[in-house]
Order: structure tokens, then sequence, then C-alpha cells
């Protein structure tokens, strides 16, 4: 099987005719002109060229290898033109991977803009509580509650989720000592915000675990116990009123994730934007100004 360079090489001396014009076209010495000819020559078993002292001439099969090989050259450059064209294009499917709250408070809401300034772009995304595996095809960028680890990984701390504790208005009239909590299951005993619930129950019961922080609001309304929530859930619901914790609890940062040949097309920069811009945007993600 020949190189397929050592063709690239032959067709640009069949069109240029001299060893010296060929090598100024390509940017290589013309021993390097010569010696990729050759080598084709010996791949394919035929003579190709007659060297001549000024020149060279197509032999009857350089002839023949040259109007099978246009085709082929033509054909390069048109992957070549495509592949410009498609990584320039702002276009494509974009999965993204985030946390609920961050989805339905933050994202979702700012959809219709994102879609509207960008028609050609869509963006697939699952909520999820847990770390997406990015390398298993689940997201092309994740916002992760917990700082990746992973050296492949492009990463970006791009806000944080305030939390407080919350129960409905007759429940937060009973004593501390009688608390019974709403938590999430065991599976995100890993993150800031649960680890320090775990903390905090000092002896005190957890009665109902969850991963969906809308069913933990739902208990916390309905009287079942105290949950802890973003405070952007917590605050702007009138039937929850936030009790005095003594001490507050941890932000959990939001970490922008990807993979750096991702980061370079368009579409995932793109989204990237946007999805920093959806927390920055929003006061209770928003990272807090260092003094």
């Amino acid at each position: 099987m020949f190189d397929w360079q050592d063709l690239r090489y032959f067709l640009v001396l069949a069109r240029v005719g001299t060893l010296s014009g060929a090598a100024n076209a390509l940017a290589v010495e013309h021993a390097t002109i010569g010696r990729r000819v050759a080598a084709l020559e010996t791949a394919l078993g035929l003579k190709l060229v007659y060297r001549l002292p000024r020149s060279v001439r197509l032999t009857d099969e350089g002839e023949a290898i040259t109007a099978l090989a246009a085709s082929m050259h033509d054909s390069a450059q048109a992957v070549e033109a495509y592949a410009l064209r498609a990584s320039a294009a702002l276009s494509g499917t974009v999965r993204i991977s985030v946390p609920p709250t961050i989805g339905s408070h933050c994202i979702a809401p700012n959809m219709r803009a994102f879609r509207e300034a960008n028609p050609n772009v869509k963006i697939v995304m699952e909520g999820a509580a847990g770390i997406a595996p990015l390398d298993r095809g689940v997201a092309d960028i994740a916002i992760r509650m917990v700082e990746p680890k992973e050296a492949s990984l492009v990463t970006r701390r791009i806000g944080a989720i305030r939390f407080g504790l919350y129960a409905s208005r007759d429940y937060a009239a009973r004593p501390a000592n009688q608390w019974e909590f709403i938590a999430y299951e065991a599976a995100l005993d890993h993150v800031s915000h649960q680890r320090w619930l775990r903390d905090y129950l000092d002896g005190r019961p957890v009665i109902f675990e969850t991963s969906d922080v809308m069913g933990q609001q739902a208990s916390a309304r309905n009287g079942m116990g105290v949950a802890l929530l973003p405070t952007l859930i917590g605050d702007g619901d009138p039937a929850l009123v936030r009790l005095d914790a003594k001490s507050a609890p941890p932000e959990t940062p939001l970490w922008l994730v990807t993979y750096p040949d991702l980061r370079r097309t368009e579409a995932v920069k793109t989204v990237m934007a946007f999805l920093t811009a959806c927390v920055s945007n929003e006061p209770h993600f928003a990272e807090r100004k260092r003094r």
C-alpha cells in the first residue's frame, strides 16, 4: 500500500513540472520531492516520471496515475473545506449534565433567549445530582457540585449553591430538640451541604431521604420535618420559613467541566458561556465579591 502523502507530492510535481517548483509549492527541499516520488514508484512498481536536467516528464503510467488521482485530490480538498466550515459553524447538539436545581430554576428559564440567539444549537439537558461521567458520552459539559479530580478535564468554578434550613410555619414552632429531618439519600453524602447536615443532626433522626429537591420542598411544606434546601427555593416559598441554624450551612461550589477537545468547538464554547452567564446572573448562585 502506498503512502497518501507520496501521492500528494507526485500530483504537485505532475502539475508544476519541476522539482524546484514542486518544492516551492509544498515549502520543502527539492530532495524531499524526489524521495517521495521515488517511494511512490517503488510502492506501485511503476516508473512515473522521467527526470530531465531542468524538468520532469510523465511516463504513460505517470499520466494514467495523474488522471486517476485527480478526483482523489479534489475529494481531499472538499473534505478539508467541509471540516473548516463545520468547525467554524455555530450548530449542533450539545449535551449537558447539571444539578436539578440549577437546571429547573436557572437554565430552563433562560432557554428561550438562548434559542433565539442560537437557532442552530440544540441543548439536551440531564438533571443529575450525582457526577456525570463525561468519558462515557453522557454529556459534553457538566456542572458539578464536587471539584473534579480528573487531570484530563478543563475545570472552572462558576458559582455556588447556598443553603438554609426550612420548615412549615407550624413545624418551625417546635423546640429544636424535637426536630426531625428530610435529607438527600446516602449517595450524596460526598457533597459539603449533606455532610454538614449529617453533623448538624446531633442525634436527631432523618425520617425521609430523597435526591429530588422538589420532593424535599413538598415534604417540608406538608409539615413532615426540616429540610436543607437551596436558598433560591426556600426563600421563594411563602409556605416555608428559614430556621436559625446557629452555624450557617456551607456553600457548595459549582464547577463547570468539559474536555479540552470539546471546548474548541464553537457550539460547546457558546453553551459553556451560556451556562456561566445563567449562574452568574442568579444572585443565589453567583460568586460573592471577595474583599
